[in-house]
């Protein structure tokens, strides 16, 4: 985590107490992953222990914050204001899963780097990414979606997987080709 700027500590001064340290959190936290914590545990006791020094709010009120309701809703519709950021959509998703498919599927058989591309295409459009579980889903599915048109006859998600890595020649002439 880095330290709060000045135009940072200008949105905390109507916050006290467990939400100014939630939100001081969770702003430095979106600042560097470009998502937002799925909970309290996700963010490392140090950096909680270093932003709370800086808003002089007590590191225990962490463990207070609301991770539901109205005002982590403002924060997180705050933040994202603040970065330029939206919250994507159910139609978001459909659109990075086809775009995974269409596009990165055949050249990638890294779930990993699939998932990574994700969440990079997200913050290239300035727009929130799933949670990592989902992203983990979407990714699942785009390459089922990729191998059900790459080999429709032959069926089975692992197909393609297992033709490259064993070098055989009947999906890769077809993949490259």
């Amino acid at each position: 985590m880095v330290a709060l700027l000045e135009d940072e500590v200008v949105r905390l001064r109507n916050k006290t107490g467990a939400n100014r340290l939630g939100f001081a959190l969770l702003l430095k936290f979106f600042e560097v992953e470009a998502r937002f914590p799925e909970n309290a545990g996700e963010v490392p006791a140090p950096a909680v222990a270093y932003v709370a020094q800086q808003v002089k709010v007590p590191a225990e009120e962490w463990a207070a914050y609301a991770w539901q309701g109205r005002a982590i809703t403002r924060h997180r519709t705050e933040i994202r204001t603040a970065f330029g950021f939206r919250a994507g959509t159910e139609e978001d998703q459909e659109r990075l899963a086809e775009w995974l498919a269409a596009e990165l599927c055949p050249v990638e058989l890294s779930r990993e780097r699939l998932m990574a591309a994700l969440v990079a295409r997200c913050r290239n459009d300035h727009m929130e990414p799933p949670v990592p579980a989902k992203v983990q889903r979407l990714v699942g599915r785009a390459v089922t979606d990729f191998e059900a048109q790459f080999c429709p006859q032959q069926g089975g998600s692992d197909l393609v997987r297992d033709a490259l890595a064993a070098g055989g020649p009947g999906c890769r002439e077809r993949w490259r080709g």
